[in-house]
């Protein structure tokens, strides 16, 4: 795949730059989390938003790969302990509920459904794109349920078409507010969700079919 030949439509609707877009670390180095409730979604919503205001920035972004300390706030992601899963495999975009989230390519609606439970992905859209004859997969998860009714089984969007908006808490899984990116070459049988979160042991299986979705967003990274 030639990424560099594609032109994706910014997906919240501008450009993601170094003026409005602040790298946010969640990882388990960051000794801040550690003062944070993060079971408390107020508290936890404090700190993310407190931060861009400080940074007087617009977007928080980041967390492919990441070994987050924030999911021991669900049980959602004790598949057992043995396994926890906090191997992110997305990049979150936290910005303000009902912010606007646009199809970055032509594609059309594979599948969408309200993952319901705290801290899983509340209503979640993904759609099936064609790049270069090769079916590529977006996800977009933490949205306002409101936008679940709107869909329906292969509905198609054009690139740069409004396919939703950014939800609040709790209906987007009691988060503070963020839109879960994530790439996927192959649905491997999921419809309507897929996983957002991996284990340290699979990291190597789920890395290979989750692409890095900053091909996608574009965002000039300083890694």
């Amino acid at each position: 795949m030639d990424w560099k030949k594609l032109a994706p439509f910014p997906i919240m609707g501008e450009a993601l730059t170094a003026e409005n877009t602040l790298q946010m670390d969640f990882s388990a180095q960051n000794q801040a989390l550690q003062k944070v409730d993060l079971g408390n979604t107020e508290s936890f919503n404090q700190f993310v938003f407190g931060i861009l205001a400080a940074a007087k920035k617009k977007y928080g972004i980041g967390g492919y790969l990441e070994n987050r300390a924030i999911y021991q706030r669900s049980e959602v992601f004790a598949t057992n302990q043995a396994d926890f899963r906090n191997i992110h495999l997305g990049i979150d975009l936290w910005c303000d509920a009902w912010t606007p989230v646009f199809a970055p390519l032509n594609g059309k609606i594979h599948s969408f459904q309200d993952n319901a439970g705290f801290g899983n992905y509340g209503a979640t859209l993904i759609l099936e794109h064609e790049v270069n004859g090769k079916k590529l997969f977006s996800l977009y998860g933490h949205l306002a349920q409101s936008d679940l009714s709107h869909y329906s089984e292969g509905k198609v969007f054009k690139k740069g078409e409004k396919i939703a908006h950014v939800g609040p808490y709790p209906e987007n899984g009691d988060w503070p507010p963020h839109l879960h990116f994530q790439l996927m070459w192959d649905m491997e049988g999921n419809w309507g969700d897929y996983p957002g979160v991996c284990s340290q042991r699979e990291i190597e299986r789920y890395a290979s079919n989750c692409p890095d979705p900053n091909l996608i967003l574009r965002f000039p990274s300083e890694n």
